[in-house]
């Protein structure tokens, strides 16, 4: 029997506010696809998930084993949260220990986690959409470092201690870094390693 090895295609991507981690829509109401910032190749798919409100980097891929790699509990995915009000430490260590959150209808507490306050953004964050201004009161940056990744995980977490999510970057997945991609900027890469 002839067996063909076929050569798969890995980019990194910073997906900006407002699209879908996907390439098909099928709902009546129209959605901004990542097949609109790029021609990619026949049967690329994302390599897990940010919701449409979220921003940041997204693997995708031809190789559909990825994804399974990616969905490890050992792979961590890093985010930076832009919440209202200044966090204090007391928030973050909450946040660390696990917080009880709401999952497809029932209470989960959130596994320990890595989770601190950010007074430097990287340049790769950028200013992002406006959110609000002064006059709405003060808010502050957190980085969260997760193994897991229940639906807006980490908009539930902050949330929970009492400081919810304006916004929602998601900057490393395992050794991945956002590096300095700018909001739809993309970057083909030979393998991805974890």
């Amino acid at each position: 029997m002839l067996q063909i090895k076929t050569m798969h295609r890995h980019f990194l991507i910073h997906k900006p506010h407002g699209y879908l981690s996907q390439f098909i829509y099928e709902k009546k109401r129209p959605k901004r696809l990542l097949g609109e910032l790029f021609s990619f190749p026949d049967g690329t798919m994302a390599i897990g998930r940010l919701d449409e409100d979220s921003e940041g980097l997204l693997l995708l891929t031809t190789d559909g084993m990825m994804s399974e790699v990616m969905r490890s509990k050992t792979i961590e995915k890093e985010y930076y949260a832009l919440v209202d009000g200044i966090i204090n430490e007391e928030a973050i260590a909450q946040i660390k220990n696990g917080v009880e959150i709401g999952f497809k209808g029932i209470r989960y507490s959130t596994k320990e986690c890595e989770a601190k306050i950010i007074n430097q953004l990287p340049d790769c964050i950028g200013e992002g959409r406006r959110i609000r201004d002064e006059r709405h009161g003060p808010s502050s940056w957190v980085s969260i470092t997760l193994t897991e990744g229940k639906f807006r995980q980490v908009r539930k977490m902050t949330a929970a201690v009492g400081f919810p999510t304006l916004r929602l970057v998601r900057i490393r997945v395992g050794e991945l870094h956002l590096q300095n991609l700018k909001a739809g900027e993309i970057l083909e890469v030979e393998t991805l390693c974890f």
